[in-house]
């Protein structure tokens, strides 16, 4: 991951602040030196980058430290503020509330992502309790429809279209009539290039005709600085309201395009990290920045753990605390898991940690418990409530089912007993608080 090169690059950079014996004009010229040099190489502007190192020099410099702060770690809070106001500072949120219907018109070129971020944003507001709906007038690329709809059966959000249609501003209208008890609705659009007047023309059209709350424009982050050529061309097209910027994941112009973006003044509210539905995020320059920088982002840790929750009713959570604690327990909290996301992510939302654990070492993790999971689908309901019935031709059987070993079904079924065994000793010692009604059970 590119954007995590840029991470660990300012990270680096951060960590000889950390190691110098005085942090002097020197060292502070150093760190300006690598902050510059790991803005260029993610294609950030020449220009922004000159401003903003130039601004954490002199603060870094001249500024009066803080009582009770020292010269180093004021030197990292400049950098860290800075790196915040470069990219946005106040965080700007889509506000949708129950009841009160938002119309919501996805616009961008074609290949920017901009059909899977239609559905990751449905997805989005669905776990925070509200309804969403999608509606494709895309009537240009073929399979458009086809594509949304399979995205929208996996999250089970409405969708509405017509794919042999001409007129996208009918079907727009259409699927606005039709789902008139939603509580936000998503239009996506045709791929659009600047310089295809027709289309851009047809755009404002729609605009004028089905009269959204918000135009978003989604923008490929792997275009670096030629995301401000798109987000001006567009701005002058349409009254944008705010920008999604999709594949973060995977590309060194990432921060170029969101620096770039940002220079525009259109506040990014939407960041997408990966391929998965729910690999979407708020843009929040200041928790951003701070998983950069490796300080982690417990904030949206805990958004995520909340959205995995395991709910463990109050006569099941005294059964698993006093020793019955299943196989089909255990395969709950590898679903929970899975639902956070890759232990990369995970990380990195950790103070200190994000570039401390060697990525073969999460990989292999990642891949025990992948293994794991099948293991005990490929067990019958009675070896999964009582593993004590296992003999030889059970743990054959189960390998042959999972493609896996006997001795990783064997490893399986010791860490089985070692969390049993921990949850009956934390219970004795009354270090594990009972756990009311519809709270998670943390397996830690």
């Amino acid at each position: 991951m590119a954007l995590e090169r840029l991470g660990s690059s300012l990270h680096e950079a951060l960590r000889k602040i950390f190691r110098a014996a005085v942090v002097d004009e020197a060292a502070v010229k150093e760190l300006v030196r690598d902050v510059q040099r790991a803005l260029l190489q993610a294609d950030v502007n020449v220009q922004l980058v000159l401003d903003i190192s130039k601004r954490i020099e002199e603060r870094a410099l001249k500024e009066k430290v803080p009582p009770g702060v020292s010269r180093r770690e004021h030197v990292i809070k400049v950098v860290y503020e800075e790196l915040t106001r470069f990219l946005g500072e106040k965080p700007v949120s889509l506000k949708v509330e129950p009841g009160k219907r938002k119309v919501i018109l996805l616009v961008g070129i074609q290949g920017s992502g901009k059909t899977t971020a239609a559905a990751k944003l449905a997805r989005y507001f669905q776990k925070r309790g509200l309804k969403p709906a999608l509606i494709c007038v895309d009537t240009y690329r073929p399979g458009a429809f086809e594509q949304l709809q399979q995205l929208a059966n996996k999250v089970n959000v409405p969708i509405y279209g017509d794919p042999k249609a001409k007129d996208p501003v009918k079907i727009a209208i259409e699927g606005l009539r039709r789902f008139s008890d939603r509580d936000i609705i998503i239009v996506d659009t045709a791929g659009r290039h600047k310089e295809e007047q027709e289309l851009i023309k047809e755009m404002k059209m729609l605009e004028e005709k089905i009269r959204p709350d918000e135009v978003i424009l989604v923008i490929d982050g792997t275009i670096g600085q030629q995301a401000l050529v798109q987000a001006k061309a567009f701005n002058e097209a349409t009254s944008l309201g705010s920008i999604i910027v999709t594949k973060l994941d995977g590309s060194a112009r990432g921060g170029g395009a969101l620096s770039a973006v940002a220079a525009t003044g259109a506040p990014i509210k939407f960041i997408s990290t990966g391929e998965k539905v729910e690999d979407i995020e708020p843009f929040v320059p200041s928790r951003f920045v701070g998983r950069l920088l490796g300080m982690g982002d417990l904030e949206t840790l805990i958004e995520k753990v909340r959205e995995a929750e395991v709910k463990v009713p109050e006569k099941k959570a005294k059964a698993i605390l006093s020793g019955k604690f299943t196989l089909t327990d255990m395969y709950e909290q590898f679903e929970a898991m899975r639902k956070m996301g890759p232990f990369q992510k995970i990380l990195k939302m950790l103070p200190g940690m994000s570039y401390n654990v060697p990525e073969e070492m999460l990989d292999m993790a990642e891949d025990r418990l992948e293994k794991w999971r099948v293991i005990i689908q490929s067990m019958t309901p009675e070896e999964r409530e009582n593993p004590k019935v296992f003999n030889a031709s059970r743990l054959r059987r189960v390998a042959r089912g999972s493609g896996t070993s006997e001795k990783e079904v064997k490893e399986l079924l010791k860490q089985y007993s070692l969390m049993r065994r921990m949850l009956k000793t934390l219970r004795r010692k009354k270090k594990l608080p009972f756990l009311g009604k519809g709270l998670p059970l943390d397996m830690g």
